[in-house]
């Protein structure tokens, strides 16, 4: 039985981030087709994981910079190895190389982490993303990291497209892999609501929901906080704002204040039914990156909602968003008000939301993705003698990488030894 070993930036919290609920599916997939999984990190684990082992997947916690992976590697002597995110290839991939040369190395981006940097920086100083920004030490970084893998999973049809047109990546390099359910929430043909969803008069209040970790949830907080919410609060009086999310920090607490229907709840064990019980759903993204884990719960919840073009990104469809798309203050709260008390425009953007799950979000998706998978793993060394840059960057980069690694490592050692005192 083949054996796929993930290394993990954090361990898989499904019901805290769109991350967790993604590399969930990835697990399952390989599961799907008869492979053994087993997932590994050096993160400390956190409170809301999923038990993996509920899978029959093995957890391995490993250390940076410790010849012990090496060894742990060598024994289980993987099929494939994929990296969550471009730091954890960074971090490992000599030493995956090193140990089982002949595994196949695949990259999760999540989102592309040089994108989302970019529009943060460019949203600060007020000024449209440019070659500038888009060409940072980080995307250098991370550009470098699919080059060095055999195949990158890239979840945003937008990103694909940025991947091949900006930074030149070959097709041959990425996999379109979105988000995909086993299951979908409706029948779009027949116009039938999903089963136990609660129609527009069973439902009241707005719903904001993501892990305040992320930057662009928490300058969403704000801008909700600061602008919007008055602005609906003013024209709906009666209404209630209720913000979910993994980690909210005291500042974010804070901000609760229940006479103006600002509630901030925190981490909830069960997005899906608060968001099923909410009648829109707040969105406000200002910058970001990859898909909206929540815009895809809230349609496959039924609830409608209003977001930006950038939360909109490679998700929307040519027959119109499951909602309403503005991009300044008055637009947003303009539109939440408007969807809110429309039961007819209500329910068109919910069946919207169940054709674009249906359309773009099946589990078609999976087999495509599998399929590609497979097409490389079974001409792993000709893939890899066709991308030279690949060839190039492993060898001039894990050499460096695995001279800093070992003096890191030595050091940590020749520290126990003999530990240096303050004054040295």
């Amino acid at each position: 039985m083949p054996l796929l070993i993930i290394l993990g930036y954090v361990w898989p919290e499904p019901n805290s981030s769109a991350a967790g609920s993604r590399m969930l599916s990835l697990i399952k997939l390989y599961l799907s087709y008869g492979w053994q999984v087993q997932f590994a990190s050096p993160a400390e684990l956190s409170p809301h994981r999923f038990m993996l082992a509920e899978l029959g997947v093995a957890e391995q916690q490993i250390k940076l910079n410790c010849d012990s992976f090496d060894n742990w590697l060598t024994e289980q002597n993987p099929q494939a190895v994929m990296f969550d995110r471009f730091m954890l290839e960074e971090q490992f991939g000599w030493r995956v190389e090193q140990a089982c040369p002949g595994a196949m190395r695949i990259l999760d981006m999540e989102d592309c982490h040089a994108l989302r940097q970019a529009r943060q920086l460019c949203h600060t100083q007020q000024r449209p993303v440019d070659a500038a920004a888009l060409n940072s030490e980080l995307a250098l970084r991370e550009i470098a990291a699919i080059y060095r893998c055999d195949l990158t999973l890239v979840i945003s049809e937008a990103e694909m497209q940025l991947l091949q047109q900006h930074y030149q990546v070959p097709a041959a390099l990425l996999c379109y892999c979105p988000f995909w359910l086993e299951r979908l929430p409706a029948n779009p043909q027949t116009d039938s609501p999903a089963e136990g969803v609660p129609q527009f008069n069973e439902r009241r209040h707005f719903i904001a929901i993501g892990n305040f970790r992320h930057a662009p949830n928490w300058q969403a907080v704000l801008w909700l906080k600061q602008q919007i919410w008055p602005q609906i609060r003013k024209q709906l009086p009666a209404a209630e704002l209720h913000i979910y999310g993994a980690y909210p920090p005291p500042k974010a607490t804070a901000l609760d204040n229940p006479n103006q229907g600002f509630l901030v709840k925190g981490w909830v064990a069960d997005s899906k039914l608060v968001m099923r019980q909410a009648r829109v759903c707040l969105a406000p993204l200002a910058f970001g990156a990859g898909l909206k884990g929540k815009l895809l719960e809230a349609m496959c919840q039924g609830t409608p909602s209003v977001t930006t073009d950038i939360g909109a990104e490679g998700m929307n469809s040519d027959s119109g968003w499951a909602g309403t798309i503005a991009n300044d203050s008055a637009g947003i709260a303009k539109s939440a008000v408007a969807l809110y008390q429309d039961q007819h425009c209500w329910q068109q953007a919910q069946q919207r939301g169940y054709q674009i799950v249906s359309n773009r979000f099946g589990p078609e998706q999976a087999l495509r993705v599998w399929r590609q998978i497979e097409r490389v793993r079974t001409d792993l060394q000709n893939q890899r003698q066709l991308n030279f840059t690949g060839l190039m960057l492993r060898h001039h980069a894990y050499r460096s990488t695995k001279f800093m690694g070992q003096w890191i490592e030595a050091k940590s050692k020749l520290a126990q030894i003999a530990p240096v005192s303050d004054n040295e």
